[in-house]
């Protein structure tokens, strides 16, 4: 007989994105100095991540039963700064460096992530936007990915089994393996950041 286990898509499609980011901190160091750096693989992970954040928003907040005007950042900010503030405040670690960031910081002063801005102008107007597709726009995409994963699978969780879970226990749930983007050591039950 085969049984299946809680399906776990959206964090499988993360690990897949945080791949594609590890393999190419071989050719790019992850430092202040490079964060200007532009390239297509670059750009290819900045619009997958984003992108995937957008659906993961949308699907969240539809957990939450959050009513939208519309579905885009603008609408998603307001709801996060009401429903999930936490998740503003939350730091993203970047494995074999010292490179620490909250890519959601600046809900807080009503504005989209940059991050965001980047993607979109890469995404409707690369021929004039193109140097967007940098390292510091991706792996704060990458980062707020991780974040909206994390949050995404709390939420389901909770309404699943009826109670409040930690993120210790979600990240647990997921079998983490992913050890090169992380949150604060506190989400894990062995510490992965470095």
């Amino acid at each position: 007989m085969i049984t299946e286990g809680p399906k776990l898509h959206y964090w499988n499609y993360f690990l897949a994105i945080e791949s594609d980011l590890e393999k190419l901190s071989r050719y790019i160091e992850f430092s202040e100095d490079n964060l200007n750096t532009y390239s297509i693989e670059l750009a290819q992970i900045l619009l997958t991540a984003a992108s995937e954040v957008d659906v993961l928003l949308k699907d969240i907040l539809t957990l939450m039963e959050v009513p939208l005007e519309r579905n885009n950042m603008y609408c998603y900010r307001n709801a996060i700064v009401e429903h999930l503030p936490g998740m503003i405040q939350e730091r993203v670690y970047v494995g074999r460096s010292s490179l620490i960031f909250q890519p959601w910081d600046n809900l807080l002063d009503d504005k989209a992530p940059f991050w965001w801005e980047g993607y979109n102008s890469v995404k409707h107007h690369r021929n004039q936007f193109f140097p967007n597709a940098n390292l510091q726009n991706t792996l704060n995409a990458v980062g707020g990915l991780l974040i909206v994963v994390i949050y995404y699978y709390k939420i389901e969780y909770e309404l699943h089994e009826k109670k409040e879970i930690n993120f210790r226990d979600i990240t647990f749930k997921l079998q983490s393996v992913s050890n090169f983007i992380s949150l604060n050591s506190d989400y894990y039950f062995k510490s992965i950041v470095g």
